[in-house]
């Protein structure tokens, strides 16, 4: 018999990516959505809002696995608790968390908020694997093309990514999802560590464009943070292949 898994973020970036894995790993899926959707390729769309705990406990029964993808700039903590009250309520057997690197040492709102939502899987009493990841290509991706649009781009300094392929966190989340609840994974991080400086020569490099770049300085805690490197995962972690030189060709063209 097919397991049931209930997908959250099923429709973002990354769920678009773990959804077809999933159905190739004969799973039955059900997704979690905000909007009503018409279910469609053997994907079971599902109405409910985690933040609101709207919709949510009929989301969740029946599902033997919970792979919960969706978050937000804010409110992720809040909406994981409503999640696990109703996966341990329901007797699911194994949920797995997408969180990112960094959310128990770099301080800012967001990453406290995941730091919560960890927790709150942690402490669910509901068997549980957690992944962090590094930022995706496409986020980095965002934030240099915005930059670029100056006529003078700022380049924080000390500030260092390793930025990941979406496909590849798909991958390894649906790989962690047909395992045995295993707590905290090692880190997923890409295959490089970048200065943001190198990562927007890249950009304009493959746009053809020409910018002055000027290095600035990201002030408080989290610029001490970031330039100590706490949102980096430079030992033990598992790491991936694709580079952000090969994302720009790939992306650009």
């Amino acid at each position: 018999m097919k397991s049931t898994i209930l997908l959250t973020g099923g429709t973002g970036n990354l769920g678009r990516h773990v959804t077809p894995l999933l159905l190739n790993a004969n799973f039955k899926v059900r997704v979690l959505s905000r909007s009503s959707r018409e279910s469609t390729d053997g994907v079971d769309y599902v109405t409910g809002d985690l933040l609101k705990g709207e919709g949510v406990e009929p989301a969740v029964d029946g599902a033997d696995i919970i792979l919960h993808l969706a978050g937000g700039p804010k409110g992720d903590d809040e909406s994981t608790r409503n999640l696990v009250r109703a996966a341990s309520r329901a007797g699911v057997e194994h949920l797995v968390y997408i969180s990112v690197i960094g959310a128990d040492r770099v301080p800012l709102a967001w990453l406290r908020s995941k730091l919560g939502a960890e927790r709150a899987v942690a402490e669910s009493g509901v068997p549980w694997t957690t992944l962090r990841a590094a930022q995706f290509h496409g986020l980095i991706l965002t934030m240099v093309e915005k930059m670029a649009k100056l006529p003078v781009v700022p380049a924080p300094g000390g500030l260092r990514f390793q930025p990941v392929d979406p496909g590849e966190v798909a991958a390894r989340l649906v790989e962690l999802t047909l395992d045995k609840p295993a707590g905290l994974v090692p880190d997923l991080a890409g295959p490089k560590v970048y200065e943001m400086g190198d990562l927007i020569r890249g950009y304009l490099q493959a746009r053809g464009m020409r910018r002055l770049i000027l290095p600035v300085r990201i002030p408080g805690k989290a610029g001490r943070a970031y330039r100590a490197g706490e949102n980096l995962s430079l030992d033990g972690a598992t790491v991936g292949q694709r580079t952000w030189e090969d994302f720009l060709a790939d992306s650009l063209r």
